[in-house]
């Protein structure tokens, strides 16, 4: 864990922490970190690697070492749900959990990923999801988050596309019976479009996930890829006219409301996104040039 030199740790100070397998590439200590110095807050944020199958023990020592808050990253977060006292109703709908938040003895799990999205969305100047048509790139975590928050924000439809239809189906049917399998083809039609694959970050490969050559004006596409900030589709989307954004506003947004459920105080989002920004460009100079 690395301080500013400025920063004295002391018995007062409070610890909030992230866990997963791997984490050591978590922007998370540097976005929370951010956040508590510029509230002012005595609080440090650390990584934790915790393997699979170890969430729950992971849970009950942050009960008893008395840690403000814990954020929860792969593999853990469907182990997350179960291992907490108590779900959000959006954290029990997914199944799965990224924010953990004490209320006394209690341990409440919360999933901050489909708000942080709207968040982003709204913040960014984005259409109002209600009564738009939206098709989703995927059917992980996040693209089952980005699912439900639509339809819960009144989407008119939301069409999941995923390589495997059997995690499609259970992606769509978080919408209710206004989500559906459906075609990469059907992105023409939408008014929204979410990448919610790995396809194009940094180390991965950029699969045809995305058919861009249907892409336009009028149509809104976000990337859920945050490193690099801009990528390919982004790139792609603006030069076929439609407006774009890359996933670092979810990231931010959904920290943000994470801290605020540990601390009680609005979250300083530009600090936030100032801090993810300044590490995501390290990591870009650190990286080998492209033969």
């Amino acid at each position: 864990m690395t301080l500013s030199a400025d920063r004295a740790i002391s018995g007062r100070t409070a610890l909030a922490a992230v866990i997963g397998d791997p984490v050591t590439h978590s922007l998370s200590p540097a976005v929370q970190n951010a956040a508590f110095r510029a509230c002012g807050i005595d609080a440090v944020f650390a990584a934790f690697t915790v393997a699979a199958g170890r969430a729950a023990e992971a849970i009950a020592a942050t009960r008893t070492l008395g840690l403000v808050g814990l954020s929860v990253t792969m593999p853990h977060k469907e182990a997350a749900a179960t291992a907490v006292d108590r779900c959000s109703d959006t954290a029990a709908r997914l199944r799965a959990v990224n924010t953990v938040v004490r209320r006394g003895d209690l341990m409440i799990g919360e999933n901050t990923d489909g708000q942080g999205f709207l968040d982003s969305l709204q913040r960014s100047g984005g259409p109002d999801p209600a009564g738009a048509r939206c098709v989703v790139a995927g059917a992980g975590g996040a693209a089952r988050a980005v699912v439900l928050a639509l339809a819960d924000a009144g989407a008119a439809e939301v069409v999941v596309v995923n390589r495997t239809a059997a995690r499609a189906q259970v992606a769509a049917a978080l919408a209710g019976a206004r989500g559906r399998v459906g075609a990469g083809q059907e992105i023409a039609d939408a008014d929204l479009v979410v990448q919610a694959t790995p396809s194009g970050m940094a180390g991965h490969g950029a699969g045809a996930v995305i058919p861009v050559a249907l892409l336009g004006p009028g149509q809104t596409v976000v990337d859920l890829v945050y490193d690099p900030i801009e990528t390919a589709l982004v790139h792609e989307a603006r030069a076929r006219g439609a407006r774009a954004t890359g996933g670092l506003g979810m990231l931010v947004h959904q920290a943000a409301r994470a801290f605020t459920l540990w601390t009680g105080v609005e979250a300083p989002v530009e600090a936030m996104r100032a801090a993810a920004e300044a590490q995501i460009a390290a990591r870009t100079q650190s990286r080998p040039a492209e033969a």
